[in-house]
């Protein structure tokens, strides 16, 4: 699905997804990924919500936020217990979402400079 934004140039943002690809600007990714306004990993090892570990979250971090997004297409998912337990801990709310949802949640949050980050699994 194409989505499409009047926003700030400056901060990246999902343009469309499916079919197993997002495209972040002008560039489209196969594999999982992290976005944030103003960050991009293109190569994230995690493989999947559920079986996401510790240091594989770790990586969402590396970019400022209070707020996580995880998007997959796959069946509903929720990462481990220590994850879940350790945002709550922090006060970083977690969510877990289809890829679709994810993908538009975080553009609005972006949108209006919120400090969000998202784990996308096409």
């Amino acid at each position: 699905m194409r989505l499409a934004l009047e926003s700030d140039p400056s901060i990246h943002l999902v343009r469309s997804y499916g079919e197993g690809v997002i495209t972040v600007g002008a560039q489209e990714l196969r594999g999982p990924c992290v976005i944030a306004p103003h960050g991009l990993l293109t190569e994230w090892s995690a493989t999947s919500v559920d079986e996401l570990t510790e240091p594989q979250f770790a990586m969402l971090l590396t970019m400022p936020a209070n707020i996580v997004l995880l998007g997959t297409d796959a069946a509903a998912q929720w990462p481990p217990a220590a994850i879940r337990a350790w945002c709550h801990s922090k006060g970083i709310a977690l969510e877990t979402m289809n890829l679709g949802a994810a993908c538009r949640t975080y553009n609005i949050l972006a949108s209006e400079q919120r400090a969000v980050v998202a784990g996308l699994f096409p």
